[in-house]
């Protein structure tokens, strides 16, 4: 089995979450069995179990605060349209969780202490709702919006909900509003003042602790995101004095004295640890968490003071470790290989200095060079390990993955940048990097492919028809192909942010539809293309993938689709590691790896 194929089928583990009253009852997601799905953990006896066994997978859950119950999502194929349902952690049946409540999209969970329960769903004709569920009860209907909107958390003692809403129709910049459990407003925090700032808000999380109505937020007043502390019924708030550069998050330490900060900066990350004893201003109160040079992709703060983390690099395969020296879990069976580490470049871009990884392999260049694009838009890449890339290393292959304007990490005015001139924004970012690549010497400028997934297989199609002289194949999944048919088609919160990022509707601004929508520029493509779409996928739905294909086909162009039985990605190994065969075999038929120049 070659190494790439090990790194997909070896098993991983996700970071174990904690039931907050019962902390040795454990819940993770692992791909043990060649598909993710939820496990539970007993740390008092060790015993472990699969909690849920469907053939496309599960990776949405939680735990109830006693340990009692195991929250699962269930939708259909990956269409993400679905309900809760809970079992017992010792094992039994599966039950509907709110049997009252229809499917819908997810909109936030949060569990009480007395057994109840609040949760947001949104479908295409209600909007966004969220209802408190009591058991022999009705579900009780307590927001309404046709706006995006969710569940942040609820209170340690169940008296105060947090919930994230874009009522002002901003859907990158949320506003908060604390309700009680019948509804009422206790309190509102709208840094966008009604839609006019571009200035957002995210719930981290209410005190842990009995009667503390302190809210954990992050905001964006500085021009990044850092947290502070608001208390919504004595209507005061704390800043924080953690001047780090980049992003910050945070999270309470189980007893509410300290917050555990997870720090993002040019595509690592870092843990601290963050004394709330007064005065919270103090800057001597931060104090750093060892962890490894590399990305954390989650951290919790345990009772007993210790922090467990999931670790990885570019690398190193990832670890859940935990400072206490040990490694918290390690699967059974194969370990997936390492692969090379990254380096950085720094490009100088018509909107700024833009950041890139590279990963290439042994030898001297210039390299056949893909170029894999991030989704999101509002994502970015890191310093961790991804199976993908090391697989086209392996296959001789340079890889560069560009935090495009539109990325998050680098700043508030970076991420919103791509706005009203969505597309356009990133492929000039990515044309920058590309020229670098190629004066530099490290990619061919006759054998460069485009790929990516999400909205970096959007970014890929409409680069392969805006930059049809700059690529030799294209690899596009899942992907945006015709912006309007998308949009027409697409779950609800996805159209509010669409209309946030383009400035209104195809009806509205139909110019700003054309000119974003890579259907527009198909005719233009040189590129041969390969596309994957799931049939279920919601947020790239499959008719827009065909009407691209059609024109594809009308121009008798070079294409492949493949079409799976999922939604936007899959769960399933065999099905990841076929969908990245594919790509492999599509892009050597026309770029050769070991044919070099100097050959």
């Amino acid at each position: 089995m070659p190494d790439w194929e090990k790194r997909f089928r070896a098993p991983r583990i996700g970071l174990p979450e904690w039931a907050e009253d019962a902390p040795d009852r454990s819940l993770f997601v692992s791909n043990a069995t060649g598909t993710f799905e939820l496990y539970a953990w007993d740390r008092a006896t060790g015993g472990q179990r699969q909690a849920t066994d469907r053939p496309n997978g599960t990776t949405d859950g939680t735990l109830s605060p006693d340990g009692e119950w195991i929250w699962w999502f269930s939708d259909t194929d990956g269409d993400e349209f679905g309900v809760w349902m809970r079992q017992p952690f010792a094992g039994g049946a599966d039950e509907p969780a709110a049997p009252g409540l229809a499917a819908s999209y997810p909109g936030g969970l949060a569990i009480g202490r007395d057994g109840s329960a609040v949760i947001g769903r949104s479908t295409d004709d209600e909007g966004s709702t969220v209802h408190v569920i009591r058991s022999g009860e009705a579900p009780a209907e307590i927001y309404r919006h046709r706006e995006s909107a969710g569940v942040g958390d609820l209170s340690h003692d169940g008296s105060l909900i947090a919930i994230e809403h874009t009522e002002h129709g901003d859907a990158m910049h949320s506003a908060i509003r604390v309700v009680r459990a019948d509804g009422s407003t206790v309190a509102e925090l709208d840094d966008t003042h009604g839609g006019t700032e571009e200035l957002g808000l995210s719930v981290m999380g209410f005190a842990p602790v009995d009667g503390d109505a302190r809210l954990l937020v992050g905001h964006q007043r500085r021009g990044r995101w850092e947290p502070m502390i608001w208390d919504p019924l004595a209507g005061t708030e704390t800043p924080l004095a953690i001047d780090l550069p980049g992003d910050v998050g945070a999270d309470w330490y189980p007893d509410g004295s300290a917050l555990l900060v997870e720090h993002e900066y040019q595509a690592r990350s870092e843990l601290w640890r963050y004394d709330l004893s007064e005065p919270v201003q103090d800057p001597e109160r931060l104090t750093r968490v060892d962890t490894p040079a590399g990305s954390v992709s989650g951290a919790t703060a345990r009772p007993d003071g210790t922090v467990e983390f999931l670790w990885s690099s570019a690398a190193q395969p990832p670890e859940v470790r935990s400072t206490s020296g040990k490694v918290v879990l390690d699967p059974p069976g194969m370990k997936a290989p390492g692969s090379v580490p990254v380096t950085d470049t720094w490009v100088e871009g018509p909107g700024g200095t833009v950041h890139a990884l590279v990963q290439q392999p042994a030898g001297k260049g210039p390299f056949p060079t893909v170029f894999d694009i991030h989704g999101g838009p509002t994502w970015h890449d890191s310093d961790a390990f991804a199976s993908s890339p090391a697989a086209w290393v392996d296959h001789g292959f340079a890889v560069v993955r560009v935090n495009y304007r539109g990325s998050t990490g680098y700043g508030r005015a970076w991420t919103d940048a791509l706005k009203h001139r969505v597309g356009l924004i990133e492929l000039e970012d990515i044309a920058a990097v590309r020229e670098w690549a190629v004066s530099s010497g490290l990619a061919d400028p006759e054998r460069l492919v485009l790929a990516g997934g999400s909205w970096g297989g959007y970014l890929t199609l409409l680069g392969l028809g805006m930059q049809p002289e700059s690529w030799a194949v294209g690899l596009a999944a899942v992907p945006v192909a015709d912006y309007v048919t998308a949009y027409n088609d697409e779950m609800e919160a996805l159209k509010a942010m669409d209309r946030t990022l383009l400035g209104g509707t195809p009806e509205e601004v139909p110019e700003r539809f054309e000119a974003s929508s890579p259907l527009t520029y198909v005719d233009a493509v040189r590129a041969p293309v390969y596309i994957s779409a799931g049939v279920n996928d919601p947020r790239c739905p499959i008719q827009q993938v065909e009407n691209y294909v059609q024109r594809l086909e009308q121009r008798s162009h070079p294409h492949e689709v493949y079409r799976y039985d999922a939604g936007h990605g899959s769960l399933v190994v065999e099905e990841r590691i076929k969908q990245v065969r594919l790509e492999l075999d599509f892009a050597q038929r026309f770029v050769k790896a070991d044919a070099r120049d100097d050959a």
